[in-house]
């Protein structure tokens, strides 16, 4: 049994992104019951699971589409603030982490539960897709760039520490060589964990696949590796402030020799030792940063959620 499972919480998506298939290919946004969710994460835990991923292609919009319950009046919604709540109470569960979000879509509500549940990693998988006005509207993504950037901070500003990783397309029908420079000042100013970079590709049946396919593949390229080395620097130089620092990780496995897992933020860790440590939390000590892995010494055994 792994360490880390996910839990699909939501299927299919509202938004209408026009250059992807998800709402072609799966439909509007079906959320299965809270009641459903905690059952198949119990059940999970119990066979060894230390960590639950809720997935969602949007997962911030969960329990719109289901009935208001409960005896108060007036009766309520589930939300995802709410599902983690009851997700979080499950006993031998680490840690809880959720994706997709939407930056349109994520509320205070969600941030403040990340806050106050302790099981609840502090890591916003935020695709901005890019970091020109126009594109985004093109795209219909439904923010600008002004509002992903004052999300990123509100969330900073609530939950120090936090890491943020994004998805970015590069080379969008009609993007130009300026615009493509605003999402890199956008990343510049942002400084996100990690960056997920792609080309734009047509994908038939989408409204952006009525746009002229227009910025020549090399040139595509030539923007996905200036998003990529601003990147590699830009995360070098976060990870690099954790040299010396104590690390709480949650082992997955042995790898080549060292013990594999991932920090809260997501940051992944590698570390020898001749303990037993899959599926427990050590603390570890980092001694070497680079801008994909940190390797470290363990200290002790972390307890913090161990039941």
């Amino acid at each position: 049994m792994p360490v880390s499972a996910e839990v699909t919480a939501m299927m299919g998506c509202d938004r209408h992104c026009t250059y992807c298939l998800v709402r072609l290919r799966r439909g509007p946004g079906r959320s299965r019951t809270p009641e459903e969710i905690v059952a198949e994460a119990q059940a999970l835990v119990q066979s060894g699971v230390r960590e639950i991923a809720l997935l969602g292609q949007n997962i911030d919009a969960y329990g719109r589409d289901l009935p208001e319950v409960g005896q108060a009046l007036p009766p309520v919604r589930p939300t995802l603030a709410s599902l983690l709540r009851q997700v979080h109470d499950i006993p031998g569960l680490l840690r809880l982490r959720f994706l997709t979000s939407h930056p349109a879509d994520l509320s205070d509500e969600v941030i403040q539960a990340v806050a106050e549940l302790p099981k609840v990693c502090p890591h916003w998988e935020l695709p901005v897709q890019a970091g020109d006005d126009e594109v985004l509207r093109r795209m219909g993504r439904g923010y600008t760039a002004a509002e992903f950037l004052a999300l990123v901070e509100r969330i900073r500003a609530r939950l120090p520490g936090s890491s943020i990783a994004t998805d970015v397309i590069v080379g969008f029908p009609g993007e130009t060589a300026e615009q493509f420079e605003r999402t890199l000042e956008l990343l510049r100013a942002a400084r996100l964990d990690a960056v997920h970079v792609a080309c734009y590709s047509v994908r038939p049946g989408t409204p952006a696949a009525r746009l002229p396919d227009d910025v020549p593949p090399a040139e595509k390229e030539r923007r996905r590796q200036a998003v990529e080395a601003l990147q590699e620097g830009v995360v070098g130089e976060i990870n690099a402030r954790l040299l010396g620092q104590e690390v709480e990780v949650l082992v997955e496995e042995l790898h080549r020799g060292k013990w594999k897992g991932r920090t809260a933020t997501n940051k992944l860790v590698f570390f020898q030792d001749a303990r037993e440590w899959r599926g427990r939390l050590a603390r570890v000590r980092i001694t070497k940063t680079g801008p994909w892995s940190l390797q470290g010494e363990a200290v002790e055994e972390g307890v913090r959620g161990e039941t």
